[in-house]
């Protein structure tokens, strides 16, 4: 009989319809791969050199306001922009491009340069989350926007060009690829049983309790079931709503108590600034009701063995399928494992002699 926490398998993604290998035993090998710099800088509350801060000048010339929350600006360099006209080049079906319209923002989540969603407290983290909010009303009303993506890139292992706290939004024509694969397993799962492929997911996780993190009265953190990324977690809304804007006024509250706890339990994992990539999924914009859609955010971090080694996805998950080592069960239950506390409120307190 298979050893599912020790022997090698596949796990099915139920939402893009691939499969993931599992390889536990691999977590003994040796490792002398790339170690990766751990970023432990300590950042002022203010950068003067900092495009983001506020008062302060972006690259194209354009001042900040003294902003005293949360900031919304067009993307200086945007990768898309909204006068591109939607053609289509077509040659003998082998070479074909389309133009996409569409726009891009940044959102910056405090003045605050030297902070997170770990150190900023719940009502910090709900201004956020009403400005998403806000700016998914405004891109959603235009004719030519039919997909919203809001995503984060934490630290500069992910790519974040800037350490002040911040976000982005692309507003596109076209629905994206990974999207569309969500999109075509809610409809099947709906088609099939008559009800949310994501409902019955977490009915599911909640009764079995092995890769719940953390849950509140409006969200569950879980490690999916096939996971890729080393700890990768999945944010799902408990009541069945298709987007953000459709949250009451406390599950707010409870999403941003949400964001706030995933960044305190993945620092204090490796007792470093851990980095990410995350993003919400939720229904297309395009005027259509979309009651197969369920609201959840995907975690992807790189961070496998400590806070300077780090998984990559090349060989084998390149060329053939994703794998992984760690088992869905064992990142659950490394994540649950840590405090809630953020190690650098405990470190301080120790410096000052303070009994916690």
């Amino acid at each position: 009989m298979i050893n599912w926490s020790a022997d090698p398998h596949r796990r099915f993604n139920i939402l893009n319809g691939e499969w993931v290998l599992v390889s536990p035993h691999r977590t003994q090998r040796p490792w002398q791969g790339q170690v990766e710099r751990s970023e432990h800088e300590i950042l002022p509350a203010y950068d003067p050199d900092c495009y983001l801060c506020p008062g302060n000048t972006r690259a194209r010339g354009e001042r900040n306001p003294n902003y005293t929350s949360t900031f919304v600006f067009e993307n200086d360099f945007a990768a898309l922009k909204p006068s591109t006209p939607p053609e289509r080049y077509d040659r003998d079906g082998l070479l074909i491009a389309e133009g996409e319209p569409g726009t891009c923002r940044v959102v910056c989540f405090s003045p605050r340069h030297d902070l997170t969603l770990g150190f900023m407290d719940v009502p910090a983290i709900r201004a956020v989350v009403d400005t998403w909010r806000d700016q998914l009303r405004d891109l959603g009303s235009r004719d030519y926007i039919n997909y919203i993506q809001i995503f984060e890139n934490r630290g500069a292992m992910m790519g974040a060009s800037n350490p002040h706290p911040h976000c982005q939004i692309w507003a596109t024509r076209t629905i994206p690829a990974e999207v569309q694969k969500e999109q075509r397993s809610f409809e099947a799962w709906r088609s099939r049983h008559g009800r949310c492929l994501l409902c019955d997911y977490l009915a599911l996780e909640l009764e079995l309790k092995e890769r719940i993190v953390f849950q509140n009265p409006g969200f569950v953190i879980l490690v999916p079931f096939w996971a890729v990324w080393p700890f990768e977690l999945l944010l799902i809304s408990q009541r069945h709503i298709p987007a953000m804007e459709e949250l009451a006024g406390e599950e707010c509250d409870h999403l941003a108590d949400a964001l706030r706890r995933i960044n305190i339990r993945y620092d204090n994992l490796f007792q470093a600034p851990f980095p990410y990539t995350m993003g919400f999924h939720q229904r297309p914009s395009d005027k259509h009701p979309h009651p197969e859609w369920h609201f959840h955010a995907h975690y992807f971090p790189p961070l496998l063995r400590s806070a300077t080694i780090r998984k990559f996805m090349v060989g084998f998950e390149l060329l053939a399928m994703p794998q992984r080592d760690l088992t869905a069960e064992a990142a659950a239950d490394r994540l649950r494992s840590v405090p809630e506390e953020h190690y650098r409120v405990a470190q301080q307190a120790a410096r000052r002699g303070i009994s916690r």
